[in-house]
């Protein structure tokens, strides 16, 4: 029996992502993409067609070429960050993974390491400027509560500005700080409220009047001059935090996806293991939260010098 060609293990792979692990489509295109782009890099660098290739043919050597590769690549706005690079590598960690799965020789996935990603590539913020941040919202107008609620939300959840903008008023129980949510790939996994993202959330549904379905909405003027209210976008969420950053003095780019990392790096700093993270994140795989483990060496020895031989101490 003739080995399969790695342009043919590829398809299988991304058959097995969308069936078995209910991957979404877009998962599945930028996974193409991602292998497409490292078979023909293969390719070129081995001097074979790429229908010729075999996974013996994916060796360390190769993958360290190109990473290298990548590293030097320039994107619409220069070289690759590292955060883009690394996506490359989870598809092809998880295609090597596949492949061991199955029972198909090649180079184990576990030889291929994530680029280290640095706090400032992740684009995080101070702890300092996020209290400027989520204060930055004025009055008891709708909309400044909802503008409050939602930056609120935001760092207490580490929801994706997708999953915030399709959320309903019914999705949500303020009594027990807690709600479920959809995901990538269609998980569902339970999230939590912190306290004054429940208080905010309350201020501005009991300011509500409407009987919209949404959670959170949005106003446009009619051509009546009146107020027609609809659910937020995802670009009115951005148009937002990026006003209230701009307010409270942040010359950082503050995105929804800076108060997803601060979430992450919160729970971290504070004592929480990786593999509690990634469910509360919604990750599918570890690796991609792998990234936020940023802690510096200042923080490393104070954690340090609270928890090594505490009994000692004590003797």
């Amino acid at each position: 029996m003739n080995q399969k060609t790695l342009l043919e293990l590829k398809k299988q792979y991304l058959e097995y992502l969308e069936i078995e692990k209910n991957r979404s489509s877009k998962t599945v295109e930028n996974y193409d993409r991602y292998l497409a782009k490292f078979f023909k890099f293969l390719s070129e660098r081995l001097n074979k067609k790429i229908d010729q290739l075999t996974p013996q043919d994916i060796t360390l050597d190769n993958v360290r070429q190109f990473r290298l590769y990548l590293n030097r690549s320039e994107g619409i706005k220069g070289n690759l960050k590292k955060v883009t690079q690394n996506y490359y590598i989870i598809a092809l960690r998880g295609f090597l993974k596949y492949l061991s799965k199955i029972g198909v020789e090649s180079l184990p996935a576990e030889q291929v390491e994530l680029a280290r990603v640095t706090r400032n590539e992740i684009g995080l913020i101070s702890f300092e400027e996020l209290e400027r941040l989520l204060n930055a919202p004025e009055g008891h107008s709708l909309k400044g509560l909802r503008d409050r609620a939602i930056l609120e939300m935001l760092f207490a959840t580490g929801l994706r500005i997708s999953e915030l903008c399709q959320l309903n008023r019914s999705s949500i129980n303020l009594e027990r700080g807690e709600f479920s949510v959809k995901g990538k790939g269609g998980k569902i996994r339970l999230v939590f409220l912190s306290g004054s993202a429940r208080e905010a959330l309350k201020k501005y549904l009991d300011k509500r009047t409407d009987i919209e379905e949404p959670l959170f909405v949005t106003f446009k003027k009619s051509k009546n001059n009146n107020e027609v209210i609809g659910r937020i976008t995802p670009r009115t969420v951005e148009r937002l935090i990026n006003f209230y950053a701009k307010k409270a003095g942040i010359v950082k780019k503050v995105t929804p996806h800076t108060l997803r990392h601060l979430f992450a790096t919160d729970l971290l700093q504070n004592g929480a293991d990786l593999r509690s993270v990634q469910m509360l994140l919604g990750h599918s795989n570890i690796s991609t939260t792998q990234v936020y483990t940023h802690i510096t060496d200042r923080e490393l020895k104070e954690i340090y010098q609270a928890f090594h031989a505490r009994r000692r101490k004590k003797s």
